[in-house]
Formats: structure tokens, sequence, C-alpha cells
């Protein structure tokens, strides 16, 4: 009973890069600056057979340099219509395979390759819009590898809701029911 739930929830991620309108599309990311936990909304770009999630993000951004300096992170999606809350927790890692970056890179869109390009790096203090400059030889797309250690459920329902928390241990998940 408990791996059905462990199947939907990945079906779901799946869909989460495959479909633009999936709910799971777009999730919040949890890393930590300094001890401090630091969120924001990112788009869910692959889901890989072992849950992995992959990102896009610009290699200068806070996000990459709390990751180089500590891994751990947490990623939430919540599916309004179905009142399904997914939670991961594990490891974050660079994606430094020439290989593999130029496999995602061919994925982006022409349209979306200069958020990529900026002049100046993401969070830069600016006094007008119209001062972000783009460079054409350049850029500093690096995808994102969100390997997670735990998964956890909580589907919202009557008469009963359930929440399950799903650990790994090398390629096996194990789940165990929690009160919601």
């Amino acid at each position: 009973m408990k791996e059905q739930y462990l199947e939907e929830a990945k079906r779901e991620l799946i869909n989460g890069h495959a479909k633009k309108r999936h709910p799971f599309r777009n999730f919040v990311l949890a890393t930590t600056e300094n001890g401090k936990p630091k969120q924001r909304t990112v788009v869910l770009r692959k889901t890989v057979s072992n849950l992995s999630l992959v990102i896009y993000t610009d290699r200068r951004t806070q996000k990459v340099t709390d990751i180089q300096n500590n891994g751990a992170f947490s990623a939430l999606f919540y599916d309004a219509k179905k009142l399904v809350q997914i939670r991961l927790e594990g490891k974050a890692e660079l994606i430094t395979d020439k290989t593999q970056i130029a496999s995602y890179w061919h994925t982006v869109q022409q349209a979306s390759r200069k958020d990529y390009t900026t002049q100046m790096a993401p969070g830069t203090p600016i006094k007008d819009p119209e001062m972000v400059g783009y460079q054409s030889d350049e850029n500093y797309f690096c995808p994102l590898k969100l390997v997670p250690d735990t998964i956890e459920i909580l589907r919202l329902g009557r008469p009963n809701h359930v929440r399950i928390l799903f650990s790994r241990t090398d390629a096996d998940w194990t789940g165990q029911f929690l009160v919601p």
C-alpha cells in the first residue's frame, strides 16, 4: 500500500517537468546561507528515475554558493486541486560534466538563453531595470541536481489525511506512515 504513494509521487514529479501547466512545474527550493534558510521558486526541468530532480540556474547565483558550501536542500511541491503536498530533502550538487551540461543547454529555448548571459550576476543591485546588459559570447548556465534522501507525502482528504515518509537507503525506498 505504501508503495502506491511513492509511485504516484514519482508520476506527479515526472509530469511536473513534462507538462508545462502541471502544479509541480514550479516549486519552492530551500538552501542555507550562513546557517539561515533561503527559499526561492524554481522550475523543474527533469525528474530522473531515482527521483533526483534537475533545475537550471545562473552559476553566479547565491543558491550555487549555498550548495557549494552546504549541499543540503529542501524542496516543496503542492497541488491545490489534488490536495497533495510533497517535500523532498537531500543533497544538491552542481552538474559539471560538459557533455551533460551541453545536453541540458540544448533544451533551453532560444528566447530563454539570455537569462544566463547577464553582464552582472543575478542579485546585483541596480538603479533601473533597463540597466541590465547581456553578453553574446558567454553564458553562466548551470544545471543542478537535487538528490533526495527523504520524500514526505501528505494527502489531505476525508475521512482521514494520509502522511507517509519514505527514506532512501542506496537505491531502495522504505516508507513509514506518520500521524498527519
